[in-house]
């Protein structure tokens, strides 16, 4: 998923009740949530992708339980004059365990231009393996790829509720991993200062957040910035991510519950 990616795309246990204040180590690994954090099951983040000025996309991301999982649930189109020159249509799910935030499991619907493909991706701790099935919708072709994975990842989208579970204190950074069926990359994301941030939503205190990824082919290329409420919500208010080919604005329009 293409404005997902650009989003972003030794390691904890599955279970830890230990939590590191500040900045936590060189090591990249998963803090589990906090025992009184609260997940924002029911609420739908609509936001506007800005490109060039051009109003380029929709995009909506929800959380809700299923079963013993959490469910991250993702949906981005075009519209306007991007859509006429590179549609694009994108269905993303996810799915973590509440106790850990370790994902467990993605399942991707992309239409991009002429391409179009699902995709699932498991990931086995058992077995320290992500296997990833990925079908082209036009050629009928299938491939399936497994790469190794440390005890505990999250994935391009469950990062930014991870990200959002923690205290975000200024001065603050972590480090950990994230995977998407592909080589497991490493995250560091600082927490830098405080920010008003005026978007459809309304105008919000905020704590601005810069994330990079430490290793992997996009080191030194990719960098996102998301400006989160400072509340107890850190409701995703803006994100701005930079990227070769340019940069996407994510501004907040509403929040339906």
């Amino acid at each position: 998923m293409l404005w997902l990616s650009a989003a972003l795309m030794p390691a904890a246990s599955q279970r830890s009740s230990a939590r590191t204040p500040d900045t936590i180590g060189s090591a990249a690994h998963i803090l589990a949530p906090p025992e009184n954090y609260r997940f924002p099951n029911g609420q739908t983040y609509v936001l506007l992708v800005e490109w060039h000025l051009f109003n380029a996309g929709l995009a909506r991301v929800k959380m809700e339980p299923v079963g013993s999982q959490q469910k991250v649930s993702a949906v981005a189109d075009s519209i306007g004059v991007v859509n006429l020159l590179y549609g694009i249509h994108d269905r993303f799910e996810s799915y973590f365990d509440p106790r850990t935030f370790c994902s467990q499991r993605v399942v991707k619907h992309s239409e991009e231009g002429s391409h179009k493909r699902d995709t699932q991706v498991q990931f086995d701790y058992t077995r320290h393996r992500s296997v990833l099935e990925e079908k082209n919708l036009k050629s009928g072709e299938v491939k399936r790829i497994e790469n190794e994975i440390p005890a505990c990842i999250t994935d391009a989208v469950t990062g930014f509720y991870y990200l959002a579970a923690q205290p975000l204190k200024v001065g603050s950074a972590y480090t950990f991993p994230m995977n998407d069926g592909g080589k497991t990359i490493d995250i560091k994301a600082q927490v830098e200062a405080r920010e008003q941030v005026k978007v459809q939503a309304g105008t919000y205190e905020t704590v601005r957040v810069t994330a990079e990824p430490t290793s992997g082919p996009l080191k030194g290329k990719a960098k996102v910035w998301v400006w989160f409420s400072d509340d107890s919500n850190h409701t995703p208010v803006q994100m701005k991510a930079k990227l070769g080919w340019g940069t996407l604005m994510f501004r907040l329009q509403r929040v339906e519950k």
